[in-house]
């Protein structure tokens, strides 16, 4: 049974020394609410002979490795008796997908939207708009229960507003909150305590119901259904059986507060695969193939090996192939980080997603689909994203210890005071507080509220933090990998200087090489241009504007008085009044070779990494242009912060190491005194030698943030412990990074670090007062010396910590 287009064969050694194939895919599974989820597939899936398997929580992925003797589908039947679906990928190819696994209308049901998933269509548009439905969903329910229940906690909280027969309001609000809205947990605690499991959503389940439960008894046949009924606070521990107390506001809230934290988990994952998507689009949508000289418009995807296409000036190039006609400069700045356009003619190979900036190509295909180097960029950042470890919640990590602790502790309360001869009411109350002072209302708050909080003035500050997962890495970060073109630098090319020869105006070298580029649609001579108009003004007409194949261009300009400045020493000739712009051998064609001070302007603007032009008109060379890729203002000043915040930069850049060096040089990048880091300016590198390198760094044990922009960095991103994409690059580097800066600014990177270190301190600040609260309230709830109602002020003065504490962040500063 043939797999998945993604499936590859791999070696492996038998104990007995014999190469064993194997195959690997990724599952897409559904259905998993925690991280205790995510270990009970994978431990599932391991038991298998032949399987090795990681299954990933944030990415709702499981890696498996498998012998040839199993078939896939045992893999899926093995996910469904753990009580989840799971379906093979889609493949990239234009084929349909293998039909869903339908695993079972119980797994199916247990994530929050997920009840029709294993009926669903295999269509590409259908997954994608999948999971925006269910977040869209999913905060429907956060938002119609937060409006029930707020006059609910309202009511219980204060006396005040306690009118006759109050209580029965409560309970016609309460109840959708209780009943409809914890749905999902009431649902996924059903269907996971039929596969022996337990999980937050037990205890969220049997708390909010077994204090809604209660509150019908002390309604319907206790005391609290009577007129005039006030909810007081008493707060001696005494015994009590509770038949005049409800818990209405305990049980509406906890249901509202863990559902505020599912929503903001699931926003986070909901752009999972953008950055595959953005990689892919990245690419032409459609080609213009040669067919006896005719072109014909056909989908990229039918373009096969061998077919030769069309590309003009401002498309992308559809595939990976070798021009066969034509000549153009080629932007590959977004798929490979070189800054300066490159020359293509015959024979040269170019990359599929670059861009054609001047001039007709031809170009026959010599790879497509997924053995483009642009997919295979998209793979790289697919493997990088399911072999990164999730940071779990600490929610999540102890949840497999406290909910059965939880539970048999109650069972224990409720069966102590039955057997002392308390009664049932009063063993009930007991059990009751047990469980609400165990619900984790604090717990649902810790995260998504210290997360608002922390992503709502980093995004005051341009800083955006995809979610809580992003935040564990941030603490130990020590070393920051920095891509350079549109990073430390704009990615635009400007004029740097000009160097006139002796007895030329500089003005009118700016003028006349000004307007020659200016008719030229390449990137270096519209950096001319623009640099030579900010200078000296309007520019020239010319006429007879010439392109030279890899060498530069040549015009007449007409100025006042005559052309090419007009001057009586210029006008040798109808040839020699022609301005020429471009590499030295175009003016040595012409009879007109450097001078020494010229000579030396190149050889300056080259050792530093930039780009000269020469220009030369009337018979002799008459000046020197440098262009370059500017560095931004603010990266110098970015570099020292990162050094302050205890991280040692490293430039990596797929631009040659002079331009690496210079810009190293100029921003403060070296190995400094205190670092053990020897090599910190990393230049020539290809995308797939970027992520080599992370993992280099990750293996001598340093924890990696890397700051990129390009398509070429989204592999590395996605690699690294820290992702950080400056916001005005591509969406494919903005998705695979952990966190976006917004503004461009390099000095945002530190503020980023800085702002998520303070938000995780204050989620673990949440989660430790949280699960204190609980251990330290637990022995009393058990010996019955806090009632419920006391729980649940408890339960609402813990809330009101987490929040009060979670708002500090709106005080962070950016460094000034």
């Amino acid at each position: 049974m043939t797999t998945t287009d993604s499936a590859t064969d791999r070696a492996t050694d038998s104990p007995a020394g014999e190469a064993v194939a194997t195959t690997h895919v990724d599952l897409q599974i559904e259905g998993m609410t925690c991280a205790s989820c995510a270990n009970r597939i994978e431990r599932k899936l391991n038991k298998l002979d032949g399987v090795t398997a990681e299954v990933n929580y944030a990415t709702e992925k499981a890696r498996v490795e498998y012998s040839p003797a199993i078939e896939p589908q045992l893999l899926l039947d093995t996910v469904a008796q753990a009580g989840y679906s799971a379906r093979l990928p889609q493949p990239r190819s234009s084929q349909p997908r293998p039909p869903a696994r339908n695993a079972g209308r119980d797994a199916g049901e247990t994530a929050e939207g997920a009840g029709n998933a294993g009926n669903a269509t295999d269509d590409s548009a259908s997954e994608d708009s999948a999971a925006p439905d269910r977040v869209e969903s999913l905060r429907q329910r956060v938002v119609i229960s937060a409006v029930l229940t707020v006059p609910v906690i309202a009511m219980a909280m204060i006396p005040a507003w306690q009118f006759t027969y109050w209580q029965w309001l409560s309970l016609t609000l309460a109840a959708p909150v209780v009943v409809w809205g914890a749905w999902p947990f009431h649902r996924a605690a059903a269907i996971n305590l039929r596969h022996g499991a337990f999980t937050m959503d037990t205890l969220v389940s049997i708390g909010t119901s077994a204090a809604f439960l209660w509150s019908l008894y002390a309604l319907f046949f206790g005391h609290a259904g009577m007129p005039g009924m006030t909810h007081g606070f008493e707060f001696s521990l005494s015994p009590s059986d509770g038949a005049g107390d409800i818990y209405l506001e305990a049980a509406a809230g906890v249901t509202t507060f863990v559902l505020l934290g599912r929503y903001f988990e699931a926003r986070s994952k909901r752009t999972a695969g953008a950055a595959l998507r953005s990689l892919l689009e990245l690419g032409a949508k459609d080609v213009a193939v040669l067919h006896g000289g005719v072109e014909t418009r056909i989908p990229v995807e039918n373009l096969q090996v061998g077919d030769e296409f069309v590309v003009r000036p401002g498309e992308k190039i559809a595939t990976d192939g070798v021009v066969t006609d034509g000549a153009s400069a080629i932007d590959a700045a977004l798929v490979t980080g070189e800054s300066v356009p490159t020359e293509v003619s015959a024979g040269d190979a170019v990359v599929g997603g670059t861009v054609n900036t001047n001039g007709r190509l031809v170009v026959r295909a010599t790879r497509v689909g997924s053995d483009t180097q642009l997919a295979q960029m998209a793979q790289m950042v697919e493997d990088a994203q399911s072999g990164k470890a999730a940071a779990q919640r600490l929610a999540d990590r102890i949840s497999g210890v406290f909910v059965p602790v939880v539970l048999v502790l109650a069972v224990a309360t409720f069966v102590y005071w039955m057997l002392t001869g308390s009664g049932a009411s009063m063993a009930f109350t007991a059990a009751v507080a047990v469980l609400i002072i165990a619900c984790p209302c604090a717990l649902g708050l810790a995260t998504p509220m210290a997360l608002m909080v922390g992503t709502g003035r980093g995004a005051q500050l341009g800083i955006l933090i995809k979610g809580p997962e992003v935040l564990e890495s941030t603490r130990r970060v020590d070393t920051i990998v920095l891509d350079k073109t549109g990073t430390i630098t704009t990615g635009k090319h400007a004029l740097v200087s000009a160097t006139a020869a002796e007895g030329v105006d500089e003005s009118r070298l700016l003028r006349l090489a000004g307007a020659v580029e200016d008719a030229s649609e390449h990137p270096i001579a519209r950096a001319i241009a623009a640099g030579a108009r900010e200078r000296v003004g309007d520019l020239p007409d010319v006429s007879g504007f010439r392109s030279h194949e890899g060498l530069g261009v040549s015009g007449l300009v007409t100025v006042a008085g005559g052309v090419a400045g007009g001057g009586a020493e210029d006008n040798r000739g109808d040839d020699d009044n022609v301005v020429v712009v471009g590499r030295p051998a175009l003016l040595a064609q012409r009879d007109m070779p450097l001078p020494a001070e010229l000579v030396r302007a190149m050889d300056d603007a080259s050792g530093r990494g930039q780009t000269a032009v020469a220009v030369g008109w009337g018979g002799r060379a008459r000046g020197v242009l440098v262009v370059a890729d500017q560095i931004k203002d603010t990266s110098a000043e970015a570099i020292r912060r990162f050094r302050e915040l205890g991280l040692t930069p490293i430039l990596l850049t797929g631009d040659n190491a002079a331009v690496a060096a210079a810009v190293a040089a100029e921003v403060g990048i070296d190995p400094g005194p205190d670092t053990v880091i020897a090599e910190t300016v990393i230049a020539e590198v290809l995308p797939a030698d970027k992520v080599e390198v992370i993992r280099r760094l990750q293996s001598e044990g340093r924890v990696v943030a890397m700051v990129g922009d390009g398509v070429n960095d989204a592999a590395a991103l996605a690699t690294a412990d820290l992702g950080l994409a400056i916001g005005t690059g591509t969406d494919a580097a903005i998705e695979a990074s952990d966190l976006t800066l917004v503004r461009g600014d390099l000095r945002s990177a530190a503020d980023a670090i800085r702002l998520s270190r303070s938000t995780l301190g204050i989620i673990r600040g949440n989660l430790f007062w949280a699960f204190a609260y609980n251990v330290a309230a637990l022995p009393l709830a058990a010996a019955g010396l806090l009632n419920p109602m006391i729980a649940g002020a408890a339960m609402a003065f813990s809330s009101v910590f987490v929040v009060a504490n979670s708002l500090r962040l709106r005080r962070f500063r950016a460094a000034a």
